[in-house]
């Protein structure tokens, strides 16, 4: 198996995979890290193209509860129908007998020689001309610290403070820093970045817990980095929801991704 941003392993039966939850996988305050929610898409997305031997066409993750680092979270892949073309399929993530998310997926291929793209890349300076952006922790370790980030539209981080965003857009380019491929479990990583557009939008420090992350994938193709086209829809309530596109350096689109989430306002790097 390719080596993977995450320490996903197999099981004598295929059918059960297991990632144990280590500190560069999550995020938090400190004291308080949990593991991505991106990640778990991602470990669920990895164990079903696995397990089924086809590409993930789309997944929807619900979260339920939080996996510390230090922990092993199980996951059963399920496959209920089995098609010609599509697989229909089911993750169920827990530690121990406490369920942590819930994956539905759809995967397959069908053979076809139609390809379209009808939204297009929006024009942006390259990740080199683009000014690198540092996350609003300040962070050392964890997750954040294994990905590059330059910001092409709007802020990020600390920075953003006081400088709202009136269209709720904000744009930037995103690459691992070790390297690893751009895959379906690397996309789902940089889709569950979606919270950050909401303080880019307010001109706050501000983000969310995912309550879901949904990723439709359309093709992937080789690049370095990825550009995340970033849209807040908007906010009610306590909660927030927003979207994102996400291409590949030459303008392909190979995902597209939307999540809505708990608005949360951080005044410290402590608060969650």
């Amino acid at each position: 198996m390719d080596k993977l941003f995450f320490d996903l392993r197999p099981t004598h039966n295929p059918h059960r995979w297991y990632l144990p939850v280590e500190t560069n996988i999550s995020v938090g305050a400190p004291g308080a890290m949990f593991m991505f929610g991106g990640v778990g898409l991602a470990s669920a997305v990895s164990a079903m193209e696995r397990t089924c031997d086809r590409p993930v066409i789309w997944a929807t993750a619900q979260y339920l509860s939080y996996a510390r680092p230090g922990s092993i979270v199980d996951l059963d892949v399920w496959t209920p129908v089995e098609g010609k073309y599509n697989t229909q399929a089911r993750v169920i993530g827990h530690v121990g007998d406490k369920e942590i998310l819930t994956v539905n997926a759809a995967l397959g291929a069908r053979p076809s020689d139609l390809s379209e793209q009808w939204v297009r890349m929006p024009e942006a300076p390259p990740p080199e001309d683009c000014e690198p952006a540092e996350h609003w922790r300040h962070v050392q370790e964890g997750l954040h610290s294994r990905m590059e980030v330059r910001r092409a539209k709007g802020r990020y981080g600390a920075d953003r403070v006081g400088r709202p965003e009136a269209d709720g857009r904000s744009m930037i380019w995103v690459r691992p820093r070790e390297g690893f491929p751009i895959d379906t479990g690397m996309l789902a990583i940089m889709a569950d970045l979606v919270p950050s557009g909401l303080g880019a939008a307010m001109g706050r420090n501000a983000g969310g817990n995912s309550l879901d992350n949904t990723l439709r994938i359309r093709r992937i193709v080789p690049t370095e980095w990825v550009l995340c086209d970033i849209s807040m829809s908007g906010m009610h309530g306590g909660f927030a929801h927003g979207s994102m596109h996400l291409f590949a350096q030459d303008g392909e689109l190979m995902a597209i991704a939307s999540q809505s989430m708990i608005a949360r306002i951080r005044d410290n790097a402590t608060d969650r």
